[in-house]
């Protein structure tokens, strides 16, 4: 079996491993048994001819080959899906399509997206902008935009309280991450502990968004060292040393050298959703 004939099955079943750290974790994610993620997990070894996990009495570990696999399946399975939605709610032929942004959205998600539409549907305009979440919700309500990514974190409440409720499909779900110098004490293992972010300098968000950057639920104040509203400014800034901040488990494929991602153990799990919101379509009434 070449590792080409792979199945998306299983590598949505290896993402999710690389992401929870445990087969257990991962198989309660997913709603299967523990036995079908580790058949899953062993085909796609099979195919690669080489291990991909490190098995280890605390969880699992990549190796090397490990990383190179789960960062490439991270692109064809958000290409994949990206494709699904296309096909179930754009236009047929023609048209323009007015699209909004969570910022973190335009480093890897956005320009995928829109590489695989122009693939399969070139006569689509697609406009696009970026925005906060509650700033995207007010131009779909507004009628400015067609179609906006937003995030959202737990307890998950609807994004605003208007009716009719917008149209949610969640597109992803994944643990916020941690990103510091590559050469910080904290980057020796291959997690960072909770209680281990006490007393750390912090590179946020600026105005509305400041508390983007800091790690959910500290209990102290946070030092916040430099403020940034873009991503890629705080991930160089990360990487000179000036500081650590929260990132998207999406950016993890898109960081500048110098710069490592991690997960965050102790504590609540620090869940984030990237969702597709639109305006309810309109129902032709049914003459009686």
């Amino acid at each position: 079996m070449a590792f080409t004939d792979a199945s998306l099955t299983a590598l949505r079943v290896f993402r999710e491993v690389a992401e929870r750290g445990t087969l257990t974790a991962a198989a309660a994610a997913l709603g299967y048994t523990q036995s079908a993620v580790s058949r899953q997990i062993a085909s796609l070894e099979r195919a690669a001819g080489t291990p991909l996990l490190e098995r280890r009495h605390d969880g699992v570990r990549l190796t090397p080959a490990g990383h190179v696999v789960v960062r490439r399946a991270a692109t064809v399975l958000d290409q994949v899906d990206a494709t699904a939605r296309e096909l179930a709610g754009l236009p047929d032929e023609h048209g323009t399509v007015r699209l909004g942004w969570f910022a973190s959205a335009g480093a890897g998600v956005v320009p995928r997206a829109l590489a695989a539409l122009r693939r399969t549907h070139p006569g689509i305009t697609v406009i696009t902008r970026e925005g906060s979440t509650p700033a995207l919700v007010r131009a779909l309500r507004a009628g400015t935009l067609d179609l906006a990514l937003v995030a959202s974190a737990p307890p998950f409440r609807p994004l605003d309280t208007e009716t009719p409720a917008l149209e949610l499909r969640v597109l992803a779900e994944r643990s916020l991450r941690l990103a510091v110098p590559a050469a910080h004490p904290l980057a020796r293992g291959d997690f960072v502990d909770v209680a281990d972010l006490h007393g750390r300098r912090w590179i946020a968000g600026s105005g509305d968004d400041q508390v983007m950057g800091v790690w959910p639920g500290l209990d102290e104040r946070p030092e916040i060292a430099h403020t940034a509203r873009d991503w890629l400014a705080k991930l160089h800034l990360v990487a000179a040393g000036c500081g650590i901040t929260t990132v998207s488990a999406s950016l993890a494929a898109t960081v500048p050298d110098g710069v490592k991602i991690l997960p965050v153990r102790g504590g609540p799990r620090e869940q984030r959703r990237i969702l597709l919101a639109r305006l309810p379509r309109l129902r032709p009434e049914v003459a009686g």
